[in-house]
């Protein structure tokens, strides 16, 4: 990615509306909590890792403008704004870890003058950033090693630039390999309800000149059998420390497809993605998305009104599904009890 998805300009939030992509490219600026804590819940940013920017950019603005005279003043505020950033989505961690992160550079500095308290908060935002770069291009060195000459892989929504920083995570073995010259293809799930595989996948693959195909979501099992896919690589949003990982819904069924045809399923995620307070993924929470985004997505209707929906915005694949876990530390295998744990401590 040539632009930023998400950063910090002038006091304001500035990020790639990715609910008009690819049709319009536009960047939009957040002016206050409301408009980014809107931005994070309607997928004008989205992606973990993306997210958990948004959450500690969103921290800074909560905060920036602050008159608070005293430590306690000033953290009262930024609870209240971390605490209001938490409830625009539940799923990915990454947001939860950020929040944590910058209540946490708060209460170790507080010391400083506000002024100042403020200036090493929106640095540690800026810090987060810089390192999910860093851990991006380093999932996209390990994860290429895993691929082959003429390999063709299969993913399912969007874990991209767009979802990332500036590389992605799934993508990002794609981006690497086809950098270092390995002739790839690639095929992209649509992925429905809102089409993120559609929309930005194959726009972000296309961008960087790799070969990609799109094929609606029901067509992944023809196009296994039909032999045209050596592999799977999908993102995450949370892995449990057995290895559960949710990611967006419809990655499960995929999950299963590749193991029936003896495919390998990879999984792309930064470390900031492990659960580790969660022992399964039992306990992910789940979220449930709008009714309209599956009735009448992007302004048509195509079910009859007042039909009833189902509509989580994830699912879980087991652990037992999952090759390997790519990750910027290295590539964790089975029992990931243990190599995720390892990782933990390294």
């Amino acid at each position: 990615m040539a632009i930023s998805t998400i950063e910090w300009e002038d006091g304001r939030i500035k990020l790639i509306d990715q609910t008009l992509l690819p049709n319009e490219f536009k960047q939009i600026y957040c002016d206050d909590l409301p408009t980014i804590w809107e931005a994070i819940k309607s997928l004008r940013v989205r992606g973990a890792p993306a997210i958990g920017i948004a959450g500690a950019l969103g921290a800074v603005l909560g905060i920036w403008n602050s008159s608070a005279r005293t430590y306690n003043e000033f953290a009262a505020e930024l609870k209240s704004a971390t605490e209001y950033l938490a409830t625009s989505r539940p799923t990915a961690v990454n947001l939860f870890w950020a929040l944590d992160r910058m209540t946490k550079t708060a209460e170790d500095n507080r010391a400083l003058p506000i002024s100042d308290l403020k200036e090493k908060l929106l640095a540690e935002a800026q810090d987060i950033i810089e390192e999910d770069k860093a851990m991006c291009r380093a999932i996209g060195q390990h994860g290429m090693e895993l691929l082959n000459e003429n390999d063709t892989i299969l993913t399912h929504c969007n874990a991209g630039g767009l979802a990332t920083s500036d590389y992605g995570t799934a993508l990002a073995v794609m981006f690497s390999a086809h950098e270092a010259g390995k002739q790839i293809q690639v095929f992209a799930d649509e992925t429905r309800p809102l089409l993120q595989g559609a929309r930005l996948t194959t726009w972000e693959l296309m961008q960087a000149g790799i070969d990609v195909t799109l094929i609606c979501d029901n067509m992944a099992a023809q196009v296994m059998k039909e032999g045209k896919i050596q592999c799977v690589i999908v993102g995450a949003d949370r892995i449990a420390a057995n290895g559960d990982t949710a990611n967006k819904i419809g990655t499960y069924n995929v999950a299963i497809l590749a193991q029936a045809h003896g495919i390998p399923f990879y999984v792309a995620a930064p470390t900031s993605t492990l659960d580790y307070s969660l022992k399964t993924g039992a306990e992910i929470p789940i979220e449930q998305r709008a009714s309209e985004e599956v009735t009448e997505g992007f302004g048509k209707l195509t079910a009859p009104k007042g039909v009833k929906v189902y509509s989580p915005a994830f699912d879980v694949t087991p652990a037992s599904l999952v090759t390997a876990i790519i990750t910027e530390k290295g590539v964790a295998s089975p029992p990931y009890t243990e190599s995720l744990k390892a990782m933990q401590d390294v």
